[in-house]
């Protein structure tokens, strides 16, 4: 019961007191003076015409985002918790499918606590900046129940708002699935009281603050801060299929350093756990929940155009294509290389394929998605068998091999194939008139060099994050 108290105690405590860190908004500027009158009165000005209604939201869009949330939910709740419990030995199937459930639900409550506020508003002063801001804390001024008014957040396309309930709800989505994908790396390790710990902990400064630092794009709500992107490098980080360009950035950093930590903190214990023989007990179950992941998938990628239009097409056929050809080059260079495939290889080849085309959805033409695709099977199955070993990564179920190695991969060769050379769309020069760059400006190099800036910074925070906070669960609770 003291256990149970002093979780929920550290999240009241993040929620309701880190806006004490917050300073206080400057107030605004007092307005001035009137002009004076002039000497002769002006004629009478024509009536002033109506002014034009604000532009509404598009009934398509909105079905589509909601049904690609209802697609991500899937991803976690059922898709990964019975793809990470197929893996594991069968005494600790129900600990699995606790864990993903509870954290899913864990996370989207925080969000809505104060998640999506830190995210996407502005703060004051040095230290909001950092945290960003609390104008929508417990997502507050989302809905006006006096005027029955919804708030609206903006999308890629001009007078082409969004319910900003929406946009919460999708992004809500992203970020629980993110934590749950964490648990791949610590799974049979760790207590589930720590667990929840960490999790709150590893959201609140690293989830929360890498989703605003490599972002680009236009405002999400009225507070949007500008993004390291567009106040250093003055080029979009291609780190999301559409709207979400952070998200796979952060994923593609996660599982190394929390691997990595969590082997520095746990200690012998998971050494020894390391060396037993830990076969999954059902591959049915595993190859369940990577179709259901693959499906879901769509709504992560073709929905984070925020709109149902051809940039969503794009996402949706690059994500089909790319995740089979990763299927395909896992099955034959385990072939290759072992002598013969396996149905576990082919799960993990379409997950790679994935997580690496996520970050180019959007951002590439077909011929990137072939590239990407085939790549992300072949380097993550040596990141599996060979760069885990070469770093001693203590991995429970390769989540270091497939998302970290896949996810690099994928934010690097975007900034390659998103140059018109190969078939990319390029980036707008400006969000709202649509102006592309051109084949002669795109630097595929320099876009390159973006990319892997983007990657680093994340990687070194999250890294720092994944460490101090296994340190304080460690020392709440004794790991297993």
């Amino acid at each position: 019961m003291r256990k149970l108290f002093t979780i929920f105690a550290l999240l009241g405590a993040v929620g309701w007191c880190a806006p004490l860190m917050a300073q206080d908004k400057p107030a605004a500027p007092a307005a001035a003076p009137a002009a004076p009158a002039p000497a002769a009165a002006a004629p009478a000005a024509a009536p002033s015409a109506t002014a034009a209604p604000a532009p509404a939201p598009n009934k398509g869009d909105v079905a589509w985002m909601l049904t690609s949330t209802a697609l991500v939910l899937m991803m976690s709740v059922p898709a990964l918790a019975l793809f990470y419990g197929g893996l594991v030995r069968s005494k600790n199937m129900l600990s699995v499918l606790m864990q993903v459930f509870v954290t899913f639900s864990l996370i989207t409550v925080i969000w809505c606590i104060y998640g999506y506020s830190l995210a996407f508003t502005e703060g004051s002063g040095w230290i909001g900046k950092f945290f960003g801001g609390w104008d929508r804390l417990f997502l507050n001024g989302t809905f006006d129940p006096a005027k029955g008014e919804f708030s609206m957040a903006a999308t890629f396309s001009k007078n082409t708002p969004l319910p900003e309930l929406v946009y919460v709800a999708f992004q809500a989505t992203f970020a629980a699935i993110t934590c749950c994908l964490i648990l791949g790396a610590v799974v049979e390790r760790i207590k589930f009281s720590a667990v929840l710990i960490f999790m709150v902990l590893w959201f609140t400064f690293s989830y929360a603050r890498s989703l605003t630092w490599c972002g680009s794009g236009p405002a999400r709500t009225p507070t949007r801060r500008p993004t390291l992107s567009t106040r250093r490098m003055q080029r979009p980080v291609f780190c999301g299929s559409g709207a979400l360009w952070t998200l796979p950035a952060a994923r593609s950093c996660i599982s190394t350093p929390v691997s990595r930590a969590g082997r520095r903190v746990l200690g012998r214990e998971a050494g020894r756990l390391r060396k037993e023989a830990m076969s999954p007990h059902n591959v049915t179950m595993t190859m369940i929940g990577a179709a259901l992941l693959w499906v879901g998938w769509f709504g992560f990628n073709a929905g984070s155009a925020l709109e149902a239009n051809g940039f969503a097409a794009l996402a949706f056929m690059n994500t089909f294509l790319a995740t089979a050809c990763a299927v395909l080059s896992w099955m034959f260079g385990e072939w290759f290389f072992k002598g013969k495939p396996s149905m576990v290889g082919a799960a993990s080849g379409a997950v790679a394929g994935l997580v690496a085309i996520t970050p180019a959805a959007g951002n590439v033409g077909i011929p990137g998605a072939f590239v990407i695709g085939l790549a992300a099977g072949l380097v993550c199955l040596w990141g599996v068998n060979g760069l885990k070993k070469l770093l001693g990564a203590d991995d429970a179920l390769d989540v270091f091999g497939v998302h970290a190695v896949g996810g690099i991969l994928g934010a690097l060769l975007t900034g390659v194939f998103n140059s018109p050379k190969l078939g990319g769309p390029s980036f707008p020069v400006d969000w709202f008139t649509g102006k592309m760059t051109t084949a002669a400006d795109y630097s595929i190099m320099g876009q390159l060099w973006i990319q892997a800036q983007a990657v680093g910074v994340v990687f070194v925070w999250t890294a720092v994050v994944a460490f101090v906070s296994f340190k304080i669960a460690d020392l709440s609770w004794d790991s297993v």
